[in-house]
């Protein structure tokens, strides 16, 4: 069975409008690929520092990190939950991949730029924005990140599923958004 790696960073755990719109979706693709989930809030991780920067240079990296990073290169597909947090998503992503972005594992050089190692075709952002910002809005940096790291890594192209202006509608618009991002979701599960 191929391999989906679930990257879910959503803070408000169960509170969490993004989870409520991925669940749905993650439990439709569980039908056609094995799923492997890092939740990231319940990760030990932390920046890199000039200390543990000399480590990895060193070729000393948790071994959390060679696994996970190993796991996302040969991924068929990959998931991140994540809610819109200061422009883009939490901190706690970049971490994830700062540590999993690792030469000859998810990319390497062919002398004159860097080539991505991974194997997966599709990656699908899901999140929620308190505000009135859509998808492809400068102050939206989550889905641009996404895009420069799979052009590193080689991950393919990569889905938004997004709801938006969450903060500012009724309960009863709530409710509806996350319904329509849900079968939005669900929609582009089926061609994923």
């Amino acid at each position: 069975m191929k391999k989906l790696v679930v990257i879910d960073a959503c803070i408000r755990g169960e509170e969490s409008r993004t989870r409520r719109i991925a669940e749905p979706v993650i439990e439709t693709l569980s039908k056609r690929y094995e799923i492997i989930r890092y939740d990231l809030t319940k990760m030990p991780m932390e920046p890199l520092t000039p200390a543990t920067y000399a480590e990895r240079v060193a070729g000393n990296v948790p071994a959390w990190a060679l696994e996970a990073a190993r796991t996302v290169a040969e991924a068929d597909r990959i998931v991140v939950v994540a809610p819109f947090w200061d422009m883009s998503f939490p901190a706690v992503v970049k971490v994830f991949f700062e540590h999993l972005s690792l030469f000859d594992v998810t990319f390497t050089d062919n002398g004159r730029t860097c080539v991505g190692l991974c194997k997966c075709e599709k990656v699908m952002y899901i999140t929620t924005r308190g505000m009135n910002i859509p998808t492809g809005d400068s102050r939206e940096q989550g889905t641009s990140y996404l895009q420069a790291l799979s052009r590193l890594w080689d991950l393919g192209v990569v889905l938004t599923v997004a709801a938006w202006n969450m903060d500012y509608s009724t309960p009863e618009e709530i409710e509806e958004k996350i319904d329509s991002t849900t079968r939005f979701g669900i929609r582009l599960a089926a061609t994923f």
